[in-house]
């Protein structure tokens, strides 16, 4: 592990000086967020949680590559994204490799810079398992006299049983079997696809899909699967100061039944939950030639990820959770942000859930 921290580091030492000599070839990014949650009657936590850098070659003018290395807790490293970009026409690429699965308004595009609560909505880390990341092969283009950008692809899937055990739960759903491209294994092919409209201005409206099973190492054992079907639904208006967000998502599961009577666990035959949000910059009213920008911002979030459960399967009512946050993202320049929020945080069950004060920065380049 050290020796590979070592070997990053080198890399993003050495990177800089070599893209200076290759402008037009080879490009760097990356993006940082350090998070203070603190519960009510509790202890802060303050954490590293990501640092991320991103490095990308263009061999041609048809071909490039991707790729986005994450360091997670200080101590955690995983590659986020590897594949190869090969354009077969002004508005037509085929993808191949590690690829983030289109799906919801922050998996593909998860920067701290691009939502506004310290952390992720916590939909999208129960309900859609992000950050998820999939080895596979696919298209991405755009029409621009239809103002649509659709992307499709064949992943290798969730896992839910490997070599006797069992990764579904129903706390959160599918993230245990996520794969992330270290040593996966594929039993079926999964099917995802995304389409974008942006035909009305400051509007973008997404339509997802993902189809398929889970991956298990026991073929023979057809309770050690289970059937998916998400389908997501989001959408961005942008207008002046305003911004709004919306976003529904519901996974409907089949063999549920099967695969909690063989795994002992509880997994739901359906997880549904949706957000809406709003911000809006302030800082205009008090300096109207401001560069930074000041949002004020709220946002509500229900999901369950039992919503609907299987026969034998007791439903626990702490799954059933809503969230309403309400804070200040302060954009000291284009890509750092300070933010401070308070979230009040409920669920089914007759005790009280600890609301939380937290603050954070977020940089991305």
């Amino acid at each position: 592990m050290k020796n590979i921290a070592v070997s990053l580091l080198i890399s993003v030492m050495f990177v800089p000086i070599y893209a200076q000599k290759n402008q037009t070839n080879l490009s760097i990014g990356g993006y940082a967020q350090i998070d203070y949650l603190h519960p009510k009657n509790d202890i802060a936590n303050i954490d590293l949680h990501r640092m991320v850098l991103y490095v990308g070659y263009q061999f041609n003018d048809r071909v490039s590559f991707e790729t986005e290395v994450e360091f997670e807790h200080v101590r955690e490293l995983e590659v986020e994204q590897a594949f190869v970009n090969y354009r077969l026409g002004s508005n037509l690429t085929a993808k191949a490799g590690l690829i983030l699965v289109p799906m919801g308004l922050i998996n593909q595009t998860h920067e701290p810079t691009t939502f506004f609560t310290v952390t992720r909505p916590s939909q999208d880390r129960n309900i859609i398992p992000s950050t998820w990341t999939q080895i596979g092969i696919g298209l991405s283009g755009n029409s621009n006299k239809l103002a649509i950008k659709y992307q499709a692809y064949i992943f290798n899937g969730i896992k839910s049983y490997q070599d006797g055990v069992p990764f579904l739960r129903g706390s959160d759903g599918l993230r245990k079997g996520r794969q992330n491209g270290a040593n996966a294994f594929s039993s079926q092919a999964n099917f995802s696809a995304k389409i974008n409209y942006y035909g009305i201005a400051g509007l973008n409206i997404g339509l997802a899909g993902y189809f398929g099973n889970t991956q298990t190492t026991d073929l023979n054992l057809k309770a050690s699967y289970v059937g998916l079907s998400m389908i997501g639904l989001d959408a961005v208006y942008q207008k002046n100061n305003w911004i709004l967000r919306g976003q529904y998502v519901v996974n409907n599961l089949s063999n549920t039944e099967a695969y909690n009577n063989l795994t002992g666990r509880d997994v739901g035959s359906k997880m549904a939950g949706f957000y809406l949000e709003s911000a809006y910059n302030i800082l205009p009213l008090f300096n109207k030639k401001a560069s930074e920008k000041l949002l004020l911002f709220s946002r509500y979030e229900a999901y369950n990820t039992q919503a609907s459960v299987s026969l034998n399967t007791v439903k626990n009512d702490a799954y059933n959770r809503t969230f309403t946050t309400f804070g200040l993202n302060y954009f000291m320049a284009t890509g750092a942000v300070f933010k401070v929020e308070y979230q009040v945080r409920d669920n089914k069950l007759p005790t009280d859930v600890a609301n939380s004060f937290n603050m954070g920065i977020g940089v991305a380049f």
